[in-house]
């Protein structure tokens, strides 16, 4: 039987999902002392890699993986041709429309609005029924509109403490972002059961971890 193939987001996301990943009883002793190394294969049963957001579904969608734990972020901005299978819980924040105290969301004028989110923020706008113009940004978003580059902003949050520190509030609350298992189409039909007993293993884990939480 192959192992699994698992694409883990890297940084906080790795942080959040390793425990719920050792609750379901994989073993993740390379992830807690990984140095330099991207891939794991300590577990018989499954290997992880680990890779930027914007990379899962570009491993998932060519079948170099069959499962894939990224933010529903990434999965909205890239658009998300696998399924869905679980939502982990964790790493929750929000999108937000933001800007400085002299910003006026009701003006007339036509906006222009930074973002690392360009298909996300058009589409708020477009249900909204407003017509703007969207200038992407790599970097630090907050500074578009402290240096007139933009308006306002759409970015994610998971505090406001980063909004606080540069004088900007927010104006209004796009939509939740939260971390999702999603997998391969080709994956589930060829490795169904050991998918799902992996998706159960790791939602009754999951369910468990939300309860020592609360």
């Amino acid at each position: 039987m192959s192992k699994l193939k698992i694409a883990l987001t890297k940084g906080r996301t790795e942080q959040q999902v390793v425990p719920l990943l050792e609750k379901s009883g994989i073993d993740c002793s390379g992830l807690r002392d990984k140095q330099r190394r991207l891939i794991f294969d300590e577990d018989e049963n499954f290997e992880i890699i680990l890779v930027k957001g914007q990379d899962v579904l570009t491993y998932l969608n060519n079948g170099t993986v069959q499962i894939g734990i990224v933010g529903s972020d990434i999965l909205e901005e890239q658009g998300n041709y696998q399924y869905q299978m679980l939502d982990l819980n964790v790493g929750r924040c929000r999108f937000v429309l933001a800007s400085g105290k002299n910003f006026d969301p009701s003006a007339s004028k036509r906006k222009i609005i930074a973002t690392k989110y360009p298909n996300i923020t058009r589409n708020y706008f477009k249900r909204i029924g407003e017509d703007v113009e969207i200038i992407r940004i790599e970097g630090s978003v907050e500074l578009a509109p402290i240096t007139g580059l933009a308006d306002a902003i759409v970015d994610i949050v998971e505090t406001g403490t980063t909004l606080k520190e540069n004088n900007l509030q927010i104006y209004a609350k796009l939509q939740p972002v939260n971390t999702r298992v999603v997998v391969n189409r080709l994956g589930l039909r060829q490795q169904k059961k050991q998918i799902y007993n992996f998706i159960n293993q790791l939602q009754q884990a999951n369910e468990k971890f939300s309860e020592v939480v609360k």
